[in-house]
């Protein structure tokens, strides 16, 4: 069996997710080791790793077990990004960053781009510059003995956000030569798999809300999924694009299998969101070879859960790893050590061992005449007056007379007639520093309160109207009039408009500070 498993983990340094962003990188490293065993994947593709090459670690990037590749953003610091981690059973032959082939600099490439003339090379460049594509190649072995090829490509796909128009025809341009590097690869021979982030929710069932969206089903990327895929699934004669949704189908009728949700408004609590993440395989390969495909909600640490699939074939692993592996670029190259390097002594060269044993013993006589030298002598006069105690340090020293028992002191007014012990002394000292600390104290007390009743405290925080709960704040970041600006609202997550639970509506500006 070959397991594949999808995830957009929201940034690969706050990973995996929790864990990683409150450990040093040595032990973030086992925490994204812990993460891929416990997903149970021979391929894990993630996506939205957030990290550029200049800012990757050795220890959380090459994981024991794991061969790695990274595709990185080349515009912008802590944005986009994809990676995915082979098991070592499952190296592949070959690997590539990028769908336009522009980025390949070596051998080991997959190959096989189709017929990209209507593209110019500044866009193709363009659409590779932020890391959103990453390719490998497996060989596989049917249950028949038969050795195939599958292309696995790992994708983040870009948003389209309503208030830049620009960035949904570079969405749509990014799905086109997604398209046309798939099928080159499935007129090649090979099998494809195109699995990760699509950021589109194809169906109204893929999305919670979809009866109030204006014109669901006329958005130029569910369109496109529409070309790309076969309507029903895998039941005959429902072919109309080379690939097959693999959720919908072993799951067609299934509501509220959602990917994604949003943190701020706490919508994972009430399964308020969207699908967005896929396995996507082609026709032949579904049909023949897959066995589930699933989801994996119970997973926290991003905004989105695990998707993948079990196919009924195995890996056979290439014997070296190509070029791309994470572990030969330049910074990271030779500095692995399998673990026997440290278990098994190593053989000494007997001149050497004998050379090393002088310097010891030489360095240890150094160190023993530094400290006899070091020790203070005592001198004859320390001699004669020998030790003292503690006490007496206290005692009245001899040179001042000593007053004699049978003396009587005159009594004089105001006079102090028996002079403070040391003891008297030290009490004296306490209570004056007790007495300047709660005269301090008082002070701040009384200047706390003066100010209270000249500015006021906070407004108490006000109780939203669905539910006569205590609201909470938030600021507004959109770019506008009312940027930075706070406001209250329900504090409970978003849900359905029909589920008592979910917030409320309740709005209300902040007081200005």
């Amino acid at each position: 069996m070959l397991r594949v498993v999808s995830w957009n983990i929201n940034g690969i340094r706050s990973p995996l997710q929790g864990v990683v962003n409150q450990e040093p990188s040595s032990c973030a490293a086992k925490a994204v080791g812990r993460i891929l065993d416990e997903l149970g994947a021979d391929i894990v593709c993630l996506q939205e790793t957030k990290v550029t090459r200049d800012v990757l670690t050795e220890p959380l990037a090459i994981i024991e077990g794991y061969n790695s590749y990274f595709s990185f953003s080349r515009n912008r610091s802590g944005y986009s990004g994809v990676a995915t981690f082979c098991k070592d059973s499952a190296t592949p032959v070959a690997a590539e960053e990028g769908l336009s082939g522009l980025l390949v600099t070596q051998n080991g490439d997959v190959g096989c781009y189709g017929n990209m003339d209507e593209f110019t090379q500044e866009e193709l460049r363009a659409l590779d510059s932020e890391g959103r594509a990453l390719l490998t190649q497996h060989k596989i072995r049917t249950w028949e003995g038969k050795e195939k090829t599958l292309t696995l490509i790992n994708v983040y796909c870009p948003h389209a956000d309503p208030g830049k128009p620009e960035r949904l025809a570079f969405k749509m341009r990014f799905y086109r030569l997604l398209q046309i590097r798939a099928e080159a690869l499935l007129a090649a021979g090979s099998h494809v798999i195109i699995l990760g982030d699509l950021n589109t929710a194809h169906q109204p069932i893929d999305h919670w809300d979809a009866a109030n969206l204006e014109c669901f089903e006329e958005d130029p990327g569910r369109k496109w999924m529409d070309d790309l895929l076969s309507n029903l699934g895998c039941e005959a004669g429902s072919h109309v694009g080379p690939f097959v949704d693999s959720y919908r189908c072993f799951h067609p009728k299934r509501e509220g299998a959602f990917t994604c949700w949003s943190v701020i408004t706490g919508a994972r609590h009430l399964n308020y969101g969207s699908r967005l993440d896929y396995v996507l395989g082609d026709r032949t390969l579904v049909i023949d070879t897959f066995q589930a495909s699933f989801l994996l909600p119970e997973v926290m640490g991003s905004d989105h859960c695990p998707v993948g699939a079990i196919l009924s074939v195995s890996s056979v692993p290439a014997k070296q790893c190509p070029p791309l592996c994470t572990r030969f670029l330049p910074e990271f190259a030779g500095t692995q050590l399998k673990i026997l390097r440290f278990l098994v002594p190593l053989e000494q060269d007997p001149v050497l061992e004998k050379s090393v044993h002088s310097i010891q013993k030489a360095l240890s006589c150094k160190n023993k005449v530094r400290v006899r030298s070091t020790r203070s002598r005592p001198t004859q006069a320390d001699s004669s007056r020998g030790q003292k105690n503690l006490k007496s340090y206290f005692q009245p020293s001899s040179s001042h007379p000593q007053a004699s028992p049978d003396l009587e002191l005159p009594s004089l007014p105001g006079a102090l007639v028996t002079p403070k012990t040391l003891e008297e002394e030290m009490m004296d000292k306490v209570v004056e520093e007790q007495t300047k600390a709660s005269e301090a104290k008082d002070e701040k007390e009384v200047q706390t309160s003066f100010w209270k009743s000249m500015l006021g405290g906070p407004l108490p925080t006000p109780l939203c109207g669905g539910h006569k709960e205590p609201c909470v704040m938030r600021t507004v970041k959109k770019p506008g009039p009312n940027l930075g600006r706070h406001f209250y609202m329900c504090a409970r997550p978003q849900g359905p408009p029909t589920d008592p639970s979910s917030r409320c509506n309740f709005f209300l500006w902040s007081r200005p500070s």
